[in-house]
């Protein structure tokens, strides 16, 4: 039973990289490999963790493509999608956080990656929420 709204989007998101994968495929159908290179600094247990937890709550479509080679990928369901508006907010406010704090963000680009991954028209090319 939660008391508080904000439990039940903690319980969704509130995992240690969750919203950072969920930035990232925001963008668009994203690859695992590519969401690996996007966040260098997780693991491939813990991405496949955190993809496997957001299909679940049906954050997350898991598609498999038949193409050659086969493969996987990822994209926000209508229920992701409106998760848009809230990675928002922790984007402009990490990035303003940062800038007070004068912390170094290096964001990984998606300009260099497989054609099938990258962002949605009109979307830039960063780690947006």
């Amino acid at each position: 039973m939660y008391h508080c709204p904000v439990e039940v989007t903690v319980d969704v998101i509130g995992g240690r990289w969750t919203p950072v994968v969920l930035s990232h495929v925001k963008q668009g159908a994203v690859r695992f490999s590519v969401l690996r290179r996007l966040i260098p600094d997780i693991s491939e247990k813990m991405l496949a963790q955190r993809l496997r937890e957001l299909e679940s709550a049906g954050i997350v479509r898991r598609e498999v493509v038949s193409s050659t080679p086969p493969h996987v990928e990822y994209s926000l369901t209508n229920a992701g999608l409106s998760l848009e508006p809230l990675l928002q907010a922790m984007y402009d406010w990490g990035a303003a956080r940062a800038a007070d704090l004068s912390l170094p963000v290096q964001e990984v680009s998606r300009a260099r990656l497989p054609s099938g991954s990258r962002p949605r028209r009109g979307s830039a090319p960063r780690c947006r929420s």
